[in-house]
């Protein structure tokens, strides 16, 4: 019996674009904040498995998505921020980042692209392997 396949939830954004993918994400008045908020939570979500490191990016019909670390295939998430605890992949924890990123930063600046980047990723979240533990870890 042959398996269906399903499509990738998001598609890695190719070397030659990658330049693009910040300030499409989330404006050139915030790249430089934006990203280092990113790393930050990263780094306070899963202080055990992350210390900084190369991160992928990824996208979604051509849309800014959410970034990824490259340290590790799966991160121990387990910090203040959030009471979830658990193991996900590097994928679901880019996620997880991307998302409370996209939160703290509304708080403090005016920024539509950031509101529309939240509501982007959160509609397609059902879709992802780890939903489950990604809707847990935000709640």
């Amino acid at each position: 019996m042959k398996m269906l396949s399903h499509p990738p939830f998001a598609m890695l954004v190719p070397e030659e674009r990658r330049d693009f993918f910040l300030p499409a994400m989330f404006g050139s008045t915030l790249l430089i904040v934006a990203e280092n908020a990113v790393y930050t939570l990263m780094q306070r979500l899963a202080p055990c498995d992350y210390d900084g490191g190369l991160w992928n990016f990824y996208e979604r019909d051509g849309q800014a998505l959410f970034l990824a670390p490259t340290c590790k295939p799966r991160l121990r998430i387990g910090s203040s921020i959030t009471e979830y605890r658990g193991e996900v992949s590097a994928e679901a924890a880019g996620i997880i980042a991307t998302l409370f990123t996209f939160s703290h930063l509304s708080f403090h600046y005016e920024s539509q692209l950031l509101v529309d980047g939240y509501h982007r990723l959160y509609a397609c979240l059902a879709e992802h392997p780890e939903a489950v533990d990604i809707f847990q870890a935000i709640d």
